[in-house]
């Protein structure tokens, strides 16, 4: 989180190091402005009320466009905590696209590299925070996985529809904008469709009368425009 972000938060190997979410905002090179949150980490074999606290906490990771699951490459018990985490994760609803980051290589011995699903979709990413090995390429896979989500629309929004407007701006998505005769904004954008799908729905406007037949496209649950991080 803190190289991504450029940021000192606080970070320990130890049980409840980290108890609240942190989030940085920060521009990113061909994709826009973007939310980095760091969320609790997660912690196997707690008691139910401990565990249904840090199920509330970590709810808000349902609402991420990609979730960057870091896992400890050196320990031994790997496959088990990253079962735990997949295991929360369905049990909260996150049906959100993973990018697993396998850090501390420098303890593991693996070499810093993406392994790809397909061409352009990464799957896996392999570094050590405490070196900075492989960083870059963790910047080069969350990119291509942000992309890959992004697709281009045209907007018709009527000027009572300003709120919108402001807010597409305030993500840095408009590509183009100009007025009809009728005073109505013609706006060509760039963003993951699960956050314009959501933007639109909490202004309470009409799906179809600012998308057209783009609307028909919006299908499933709802992502923000956020990376979550998750560790061990």
């Amino acid at each position: 989180f803190n190289l991504l972000a450029n940021s000192d938060v606080y970070a320990a190997d130890q049980l409840f190091a980290t108890l609240d979410p942190t989030l940085r905002r920060l521009e990113w090179d061909g994709i826009g402005n973007l939310v980095l949150a760091d969320t609790v980490g997660f912690v196997r074999n707690l008691s139910h009320s401990l565990v249904e606290s840090f199920k509330a906490t970590l709810e808000e990771t349902v609402e991420a466009t990609l979730l960057l699951h870091v896992i400890d490459s050196s320990s031994p018990e790997m496959l088990e905590q990253i079962e735990a985490v997949e295991k929360v994760l369905k049990e909260i609803g996150a049906d959100v696209p993973i990018l697993q980051v396998y850090n501390k290589i420098d303890c593991s011995g693996e070499e810093a590299k993406i392994i790809y699903r397909r061409p352009g979709e990464p799957e896996r990413v392999y570094v050590s925070a405490h070196t900075g090995e492989g960083i870059d390429l963790l910047r080069k896979a969350v990119h291509e996985s942000l992309m890959g989500q992004l697709q281009s629309f045209d907007l018709i929004l009527k000027p009572a529809y300003g709120k919108l407007r402001n807010q597409l701006y305030s993500l840095n998505v408009i590509q183009s904008e100009n007025y009809d005769d009728e005073g109505q904004l013609h706006l060509h954008i760039r963003i993951a469709p699960q956050k314009l799908e959501q933007l639109i729905k909490q202004a309470h406007l009409p799906l179809e009368e600012i998308l057209g037949k783009q609307a028909q496209q919006f299908q499933g649950p709802l992502e923000t425009f956020e990376i979550q991080s998750k560790i061990e």
